[in-house]
């Protein structure tokens, strides 16, 4: 029961805010292309969310394995199960290949399309944790890695790339850099001494200022789509209560409460996609 329980804060399922922070983006893109193709399928939600848990929960695993050796020097991650000895480096590798298994094993019931766009983001969770070493701002690897979540889903429903798919990746991967920016301030001086690159370190004085700009853009991106597919006076209503709670999130991050206003990005997602979803169920 306690090496079960060590594989559970191995892939971080006793975490969830990372599943939300992937799931809403991807099922915003799913829904989109719902509207778009008139064309829904209850398989594919289906994948979606079973996809997101298995893919961050990989994403976590391949994460700890590269970082283990930082991992140990950072106040925040020194009681993850490979520093502590819970789960050794061998059996960390073996969890990742049966967890990459699993996710592949989804690809079997997916389009093509979809299938191509999944190999090139499994590449890149692969190569994420070594960003960290060689880019000066891996938020920005991150971003696009994450955020392309909302282009598998979107594939699942409608194989014609619109404007509103464009705006809305290039929309998730800005919030994303955004609220990974505010997550990294947690660890901002650690991360200093092993020489871990951060968006932090590399904005310096202006790091939440530039958050709160890119966290705007989001915005301004699900505002266009609003216009462009001519949405409902809901959809609008919901954008202006994401929009409230993003003021009080910067209260948070004034009063240098990072991790509390990271975790408010999960109420925001759900906003969004419960936007999305009334587009297609209520209007």
């Amino acid at each position: 029961m306690n090496k079960f329980k060590s594989y559970i804060k191995l892939s971080r399922l006793n975490k969830p805010i990372g599943i939300y922070l992937l799931l809403w983006p991807s099922l915003i893109g799913l829904m989109l292309g719902v509207l778009e193709s008139s064309f829904i399928e209850v398989k594919s939600f289906l994948i979606v969310l079973i996809g997101s848990i298995l893919v961050r929960s990989c994403g976590c695993v391949i994460n700890d394995i590269s970082d283990h050796k930082f991992d140990k020097l950072v106040a925040r991650t020194k009681d993850r199960p490979l520093v502590t000895g819970e789960i050794t480096l061998k059996e960390a590798w073996i969890f990742f290949f049966f967890t990459a298994g699993l996710c592949f094993s989804l690809l079997i019931f997916v389009p093509k399309i979809t299938l191509y766009i999944s190999m090139v983001i499994a590449a890149f969770i692969l190569i994420y944790p070594l960003t960290k070493r060689f880019l000066k701002a891996p938020q920005f690897f991150l971003g696009i890695t994450f955020g392309s979540g909302t282009l598998v889903s979107y594939s699942l429903a409608s194989t014609h790339f619109s404007l509103s798919i464009l705006l809305l990746f290039l929309g998730t991967v800005l919030w994303i850099i955004s609220f990974d920016t505010i997550y990294a301030l947690e660890d901002i001086e650690d991360d200093r001494i092993i020489g871990v690159n951060s968006t932090p370190i590399l904005w310096g004085d202006k790091a939440i200022f530039i958050s709160k700009i890119l966290h705007l853009l989001f915005y301004v991106s699900l505002l266009l789509i609003f216009f462009i597919n001519q949405f409902s006076l809901f959809f609008l209503a919901m954008l202006l209560i994401m929009l409230g709670i993003y003021f009080y999130q910067t209260n948070l991050i004034r009063e240098q409460k990072y991790l509390e206003a990271f975790k408010v990005n999960h109420f925001i997602g759900m906003l969004a996609a419960i936007s999305f979803a009334a587009e297609i169920f209520l209007v």
